[in-house]
C-alpha cells in the first residue's frame, strides 16, 4: 500500500499553505461493516486536528471485548504530513474533480474530502479513486484514523485489562511498520503513559519506548 507517510521529507509546496489562516480539510469516512462505522477528521495547516468516531450498529467482535464506543478528541499531526496533505489538495484544484473511479473493486469505505479556505472550496467522494494521489490521501487518512482509534483502545486496556496490552502493542508495532497505522504522534500521550507505568509489563513499556521514538520522526 502506498501511503503519504513514506518519504515525507521530500515535500514540494506550491503555495504558502501554513499562511492559509482559516483553511481546513474535512474527511468523512463511512463503512457500515466496520467498527467504528463512521468517523470524521478536520485538519488545519498548522497540524491541529479534531477526530470523532461513531461506533455504528455492526455486531461486536468477540475477540475484541474492549473497544472504544466513541472517540472524540483533539490531536496533533506532523508538519510534513499536513504540508503534503494540503499540497495535494491544491494540486488537485481544491478537490473540484470527480474522484471516484467506478472500477469494480472491493468496497473499502466511502471517503468524502471537503476543503474550505480563503482561496476557495471544493470536495469529492470516492470508494476507490482513479487518481493515485487522491487514493493515497484516502488511504493515509484511514491509517491515521486507525492510529487514533488504537490509542483510545490502549487507554481502555490500561484501565480495565492491563494484560491485554501486550498483544495490542505487538499489533501496533507491526501495523506501524507496514503502514496500516500512521502518525503515531497523534497518540503520544498514551504511549508516554505506558512507557512510564511501572504496573504494566516490561515488554509493553519497551514497545511504547520504541513507538515514541518513531512518533518523533
Amino acid at each position: 500500500m502506498k501511503v503519504l507517510g513514506v518519504a515525507l521529507g521530500a515535500v514540494f509546496l506550491t503555495v504558502p499553505l501554513a499562511a492559509d489562516s482559516g483553511a481546513e480539510l474535512r474527511v468523512d469516512f463511512r463503512n457500515p461493516a466496520l467498527t467504528p462505522s463512521n468517523w470524521t477528521m478536520v485538519v488545519h495547516p498548522d497540524g491541529s486536528a479534531h477526530f470523532r468516531s461513531d461506533r455504528g450498529s455492526a455486531p461486536g467482535d468477540p475477540q475484541e471485548p474492549i473497544e472504544p464506543v466513541v472517540v472524540d478528541k483533539e490531536v496533533r499531526l506532523s508538519e510534513p504530513f499536513v504540508d503534503r496533505v494540503f499540497d495535494t489538495v491544491h494540486k488537485h484544484n481544491l478537490l473540484n474533480l470527480n474522484c471516484e473511479s467506478h472500477y469494480k473493486v472491493a468496497f473499502q469505505g466511502w471517503k468524502k474530502l471537503t476543503y474550505t479556505g480563503p482561496d476557495g472550496s471544493g470536495g469529492c467522494e470516492f470508494n476507490y479513486s482513479k487518481d493515485h494521489e487522491i487514493e493515497e490521501l484516502g488511504e493515509s487518512f484511514v491509517a491515521v484514523a486507525s492510529t487514533i482509534i488504537e490509542g483510545a483502545r490502549l487507554e481502555l486496556l490500561r484501565q480495565h485489562d492491563p494484560l491485554g496490552l501486550d498483544k495490542e502493542m505487538e499489533y501496533l508495532t507491526e501495523a506501524a511498520g507496514d503502514g496500516r497505522l500512521q502518525q503515531l504522534c497523534a497518540i503520544r500521550g498514551i504511549l508516554q503513559k505506558l512507557q512510564d507505568d511501572p504496573d504494566v509489563m516490561e515488554r509493553v513499556r519497551k514497545r511504547a519506548r520504541v513507538l515514541l521514538a518513531l512518533s518523533a520522526k
